[in-house]
């Protein structure tokens, strides 16, 4: 079952290509390719403390499913480079808070997904990811798309222990010039402590000492738990494994996703 769904996935992928103006601009903006519609179209919210490669699987699910990859993180992203007239109001107000250093508060986030609320309804299915973050958030989606006659499919949680989690993002290394990132085992430079692709000094960033990141994980913990229940009790959270590789992490997404299907 599932290698099928993936040559039909496969098939879709080479007639659709993904466009996400509407998502990153926000207001009148419109994707310039339209999505091919679906009749189950995948609606799904991924879950997973930084160094699971939550970034990895969702695009691969995004490629695989046909779905939208819609990142909050990436409408920060794309409003530091538009001009002040391009954009929003919740988008001048967000960047605001990011210079200052500040966390962007709910009511914030939350308008910049109301902004997009047709993103929500896309007719090729969605993945969102970086949120909801909290529970208000989370009630807060769930609101918008029962406007939008729409509901979540499930919400993937990539779940990996801790000490595995410390020794994938301990062995990081940023180059202190072009900023690409290495890992002392998995992607390692082809000279020790220099950058292939610039020849500067590699340097182990404050956050990816191990003391910095079980500071974070304790942080993650405390701030999703909350969220993590709340998606169990609606029987929308599903635990999937992060140690392997991205392409057998991604098999058993989808493995997950035909069992809840099945």
């Amino acid at each position: 079952m599932v290698a099928a769904r993936r040559a039909s996935y496969l098939r879709l992928i080479m007639q659709v290509k993904s466009d996400r103006t509407a998502w990153l601009k926000g207001g009148t903006a419109q994707c310039k390719v339209a999505p091919k519609k679906l009749a189950h179209p995948h609606r799904l919210v991924l879950l997973g403390a930084p160094g699971v490669g939550k970034g990895t699987q969702a695009e691969l699910l995004s490629e695989g499913l046909g779905a939208c990859h819609l990142s909050t993180g990436d409408i920060f992203r794309a409003a530091k480079t538009l001009d002040a007239c391009d954009r929003t109001p919740n988008m001048t107000s967000a960047l605001g808070y990011m210079r200052r250093g500040d966390l962007v508060p709910d009511e914030i986030v939350l308008g910049l997904v109301a902004e997009r609320s047709g993103c929500l309804r896309c007719r090729g299915g969605f993945l969102l990811d970086g949120f909801p973050r909290t529970v208000a958030q989370a009630e807060a989606l769930e609101e918008a798309l029962g406007k939008q006659k729409v509901a979540l499919e499930a919400v993937l949680s990539y779940d990996l222990p801790l000490e595995q989690i410390v020794a994938r993002l301990s062995g990081r290394r940023t180059c202190s010039v072009c900023k690409s990132v290495f890992h002392v085992t998995t992607r390692p430079p082809k000279m020790s402590g220099i950058c292939d692709h610039c020849g500067a000094a590699l340097y182990q960033r404050e956050d990816d000492r191990p003391e910095s990141i079980r500071v974070r994980m304790a942080a993650y913990e405390k701030s999703t738990s909350p969220l993590s229940e709340f998606y169990r009790s609606k029987g929308l959270l599903v635990s999937v494994s992060a140690e392997g590789t991205p392409e057998e992490i991604f098999e058993r997404s989808l493995k997950a996703l035909d069992g809840r299907a099945g």
